[in-house]
């Protein structure tokens, strides 16, 4: 992170969301200057890209300076590496797939890269937030164990994620790696989990336990603040909606855990609710299956609980134990337990994603990305 702070570069990024688009421009990994906002146009597909130019150009002439790159994320999925954006539902006018990238290229002369907001997510905690907090914790505990990798999930309006293995973000052959919204939902095997995980979700679930319109059921954080309240059946039905969206994520994340094997950090506005959820998540990964017809751990994996204090202290402690090497008066060291934290992110979502855009810019700018 040391050597992107010191990096003098203007990078300008954008915030693409179905009523606003927020630009902004970074240099060394931090803001520079102040974020500004235009209406995103979004059933207008001239009138948006027209946007689109506009706020890049007065973000730079705001800066003062030209940018070495354009890097941000863009919802909806068609190819990032070629720059075209397309199906996104909250961007009618990019129902149809868009060479925005080439356009912006074209009109600034300079590198542009487009990509999800879980992978540029999970590469700003990688590089600045949770990563290097556990690596922290671990080194503080007189541990030698570090970890290379991490997965982040978002989760707000969808379910997205990304993967960053050993310091490098990975996208995939086909730019599709992480896709982790398109998994199958656990208590309706026929839909995808995004379906049950999301805003939405919370509640459409809160509605059904309280019976009332799901058009008129208050938003999450209303829904969180019930939670809290007295024993009554709104506050239970909050809790176990909650509660319903950690399991979940939880069946999800055990499957992603298998694959990868590292650590995962939870973002996005639904995360404000983690001490509803999170419980439930690592109870979920951590739980037991039949496997020719044994019951056996649901992973090789115990998953912990960073946001929990006797958690925390549970994944930081040494088990290391001492095996005699047969045939020789030597021992070596062996720890039984493959650990894997999660924890919520410790940059902020917004934050975390705006480092990994400066970050994935860098990475292009100096021949460490293909494309």
């Amino acid at each position: 992170m040391s050597a992107l702070q010191e990096d003098g570069r203007l990078v300008l990024t954008l915030d693409a969301g179905g009523t606003n688009f927020v630009f902004s421009a970074m240099r060394g990994a931090r803001e520079a200057g102040e974020p500004f906002t235009l209406p995103s146009r979004a059933h207008d597909l001239t009138a948006s890209l027209a946007t689109i130019v506009t706020g890049f150009e007065e973000v730079a002439a705001r800066c003062g300076a030209a940018p070495a790159a354009i890097s941000f994320a863009f919802p909806g999925r068609a190819d990032s590496p070629a720059g075209i954006v397309g199906n996104t539902h909250n961007l009618p006018a990019f129902e149809q797939p868009v060479a925005l990238g080439p356009m912006l290229e074209d009109r600034f002369g300079v590198p542009v890269l487009i990509n999800n907001d879980g992978d540029l997510f999970a590469y700003g905690e990688a590089l600045a937030g949770f990563l290097p907090d556990v690596n922290r914790l671990l080194a503080e505990a007189g541990s030698a164990r570090r970890y290379r990798s991490l997965f982040g999930a978002t989760l707000g309006t969808g379910f997205g994620g990304g993967i960053v293995h050993d310091g490098r973000l990975h996208t995939g052959d086909n730019a599709a790696a992480a896709e982790v919204w398109a998994l199958r939902n656990k208590l309706d095997p026929s839909s995808c989990v995004e379906d049950a995980v999301s805003i939405r979700a919370v509640r459409e679930e809160y509605a059904r336990r309280v019976g009332i319109d799901p058009r008129s059921s208050p938003e999450p954080q209303a829904i969180f603040a019930i939670a809290q309240g007295a024993a009554s059946p709104a506050a239970a039905a909050a809790r176990e909606a909650f509660r319903r969206l950690g399991e979940l994520v939880g069946d999800a994340l055990a499957q992603v855990v298998t694959l990868v094997d590292c650590p995962v950090v939870l973002g996005g506005g639904l995360t404000g609710a983690a001490s509803l959820f999170l419980p439930a998540v690592v109870s979920e990964m951590n739980g037991r299956i039949r496997c020719g017809g044994r019951d056996i751990r649901r992973t090789h994996l115990r998953v912990f609980d960073l946001e929990d204090a006797s958690q925390r202290e549970a994944f930081l402690r040494s088990e290391t134990q001492e095996l005699a090497v047969p045939g020789s008066g030597r021992t070596v060291a062996f720890d039984p337990h493959k650990r894997v934290p999660v924890g919520v992110s410790r940059l902020g979502a917004s934050r975390a994603v705006g480092i990994g855009a400066y970050a994935v810019a860098v990475d292009r700018l100096d021949g460490r990305a293909e494309g």
